[in-house]
């Protein structure tokens, strides 16, 4: 059997920019077995697999290591492939998920993501943490993952941080990180953040969509605004357009095609 894959970099405005995801297309589920090897074979921060499902689609998407929860960018990334390449037409893409319906349309040359928002709440700072990130953060707040603010921009850009600590500590939260700060006056960005996931097999995540399901209330009320730009200024850098809609959160952004291929089993 012959199964098209497609690799696209996701929140990008050209190649090597963004968070890249492999894409691909069944018509009925490879076993789970399968679908991890392949995802581990991509090496990729995230697969994505659907299958056609009533009016819209059933999606799952696997790092290298374990099929996750909710992942943004490969969401984005499927919509691009939908919409791009395989024809698909509808005003909006409805995909069934582990975190329930996300809805996904086009505004222009964007897509925008129906997201489910996560209110982050104070929390205390986990043991060893700040060491790890070698700059201590003003304050942490938790949703299912851990957020640490931080006083500058330039503090977030310059984190180095230890890896095999921050997988001890993260490991029991079964949580990503994001490091987030207000983005510089005169910025044409509201924020800027971060994402750490070694305890799911990834030092740094280039561009987390997920992630905005948290950082976006946050930085809507510290504002004082619903609409913001963010930059998550990792080595490779995208930019995420976000609204806070109460309940849900909007995350908007590009893509571009990196490659097209296909794999036998």
């Amino acid at each position: 059997m012959t199964t098209p894959l497609y690799q696209v970099d996701a929140f990008a405005d050209r190649v090597f920019e963004g968070n890249p995801a492999a894409v691909v297309p069944l018509k009925e589920w490879l076993p789970d077995e399968a679908m991890q090897s392949l995802a581990a074979e991509n090496n990729l921060a995230e697969t994505a697999f659907f299958v056609p499902e009533g009016e819209g689609f059933h999606l799952r998407w696997f790092t290298p290591t374990v099929e996750a929860e909710l992942c943004g960018h490969a969401t984005l990334a499927t919509s691009h492939v939908l919409y791009t390449h395989l024809g698909y037409d509808a005003p909006r893409i409805s995909f069934r998920t582990r975190s329930g319906e996300l809805i996904v349309t086009r505004e222009g040359d964007k897509y925008a993501m129906d997201f489910p928002a996560a209110t982050p709440r104070p929390m205390p700072e986990p043991a060893g943490l700040a060491d790890a990130l070698g700059i201590k953060p003003r304050i942490y707040v938790r949703t299912p993952n851990v957020m640490a603010v931080f006083d500058s921009a330039d503090e977030v850009r310059a984190l180095k941080p230890d890896f095999a600590a921050l997988k001890r500590i993260l490991t029991p939260f079964n949580a990503v990180l994001i490091v987030s700060a207000e983005a510089e006056e005169g910025s044409e960005f509201d924020f800027v953040s971060r994402v750490f996931a070694p305890a799911h097999g990834i030092d740094e995540d280039p561009v987390t969509g997920s992630s905005y399901c948290t950082s976006v209330p946050y930085w809507a009320k510290k504002l004082g605004k619903p609409d913001l730009v963010a930059r998550q200024v990792s080595a490779r850098g995208g930019t995420v357009w976000c609204t806070d809609a109460g309940e849900r959160v909007i995350i908007r952004g590009r893509c571009v095609d990196y490659l097209k291929g296909e794999f036998s089993l």
